[in-house]
């Protein structure tokens, strides 16, 4: 499949781009150049949406006091530099205003496919992604590269079962999903609601939130809900059920135009004389 070998013969550039630096003393490898942060692009498939700004804030003064300890990953193009790895530490500087970042030059060619292949991948592996941007990632790389949900479990190295249900994380609506982004609710709990209409997600993950309830008992509060809504649809379907039984006799019977619906029979008479039909068909 191209898209694991392309993406690991990448990682593998990279990785010896790493192993080059953290053997140089000082970073005086040549692979190694401090770059002006402003002729750096970020790569425009990053699925990382969300970056947490307290933490950001944190590693930006790290930055400032200690230096940068792990430099960032890039490749060059004719206009500068794209951004292969390292966003946050790329963010950080800009936040710290500093001119210059430490960069690995990586030589290795890398088009469009091959860099949204490493992005996401890169993310998914190291775990960097909320639950949401994990769902999404592994839609884009199942519509996109047309594989299956085994081949992206050997592609990505989790288990089938995580990645079946972190995508049913996308039939949630936006109101929870949101919730669920912003770390309000958790993934076990959001999993509980898939399957309800958009309305009763929004009220259930209000009762969630507001009740701060726990998984378990998400789960408990969703199975009531459901028994509830069964119950007042069995008695409905039963009475269905009773009358259209009884169809094909009334068919036979009944001479006249009528309808059917719930408990109610519906006769109507197109003149007189089919009135005083049916009236001399009922026992006097």
């Amino acid at each position: 499949m191209a898209l694991g070998r392309g993406l690991g013969s990448i990682l593998d550039e990279v990785g010896k781009a790493y192993d080059t630096e953290m053997g140089a003393s000082a970073y005086d490898g040549e692979m190694v150049r401090e770059i002006k942060v402003e002729v750096i692009a970020p790569n425009p498939y990053q699925p990382r949406k969300t970056f947490d700004a307290t933490a950001l804030q944190e590693l930006s003064d790290s930055i400032v006091t200690h230096g940068l300890l792990q430099p960032i990953v890039v490749i060059e193009k004719d206009d500068g530099y794209l951004l292969v790895a390292g966003e946050r530490r790329l963010r950080a500087h800009k936040l710290a205003d500093l001119e210059t970042i430490k960069c690995v030059v990586a030589d290795v060619d890398i088009d469009d496919i091959k860099l949204r292949e490493l992005a996401l991948i890169e993310n998914i592996q190291r775990e960097n992604l909320n639950a949401m941007e994990l769902a999404n990632s592994y839609d884009e790389l199942i519509k996109v590269y047309d594989i299956t949900h085994d081949e992206l479990s050997s592609i990505v190295n989790k288990s089938r079962s995580q990645i079946t249900n972190t995508l049913r994380l996308l039939g949630l609506c936006s109101y929870v999903q949101d919730k669920l982004t912003a770390g309000l609710i958790s993934q076990g709990h959001a999993k509980v609601l898939v399957g309800f209409s958009e309305k009763e997600q929004k009220i259930l993950v209000d009762t969630i939130i507001g009740q701060k309830l726990s998984v378990r008992e998400s789960e408990l509060l969703a199975k009531k809900k459901k028994a509830n809504e069964e119950e007042m649809i069995a008695p409905q379907e039963k009475i269905e059920s009773f009358v259209n039984s009884y169809e094909s006799k009334i068919k036979a019977r009944l001479p006249f135009a009528y309808k059917l619906k719930n408990n109610a029979l519906e006769i109507n008479f197109k003149s007189a004389e089919e009135i005083e039909k049916f009236l001399n068909m009922l026992p006097k």
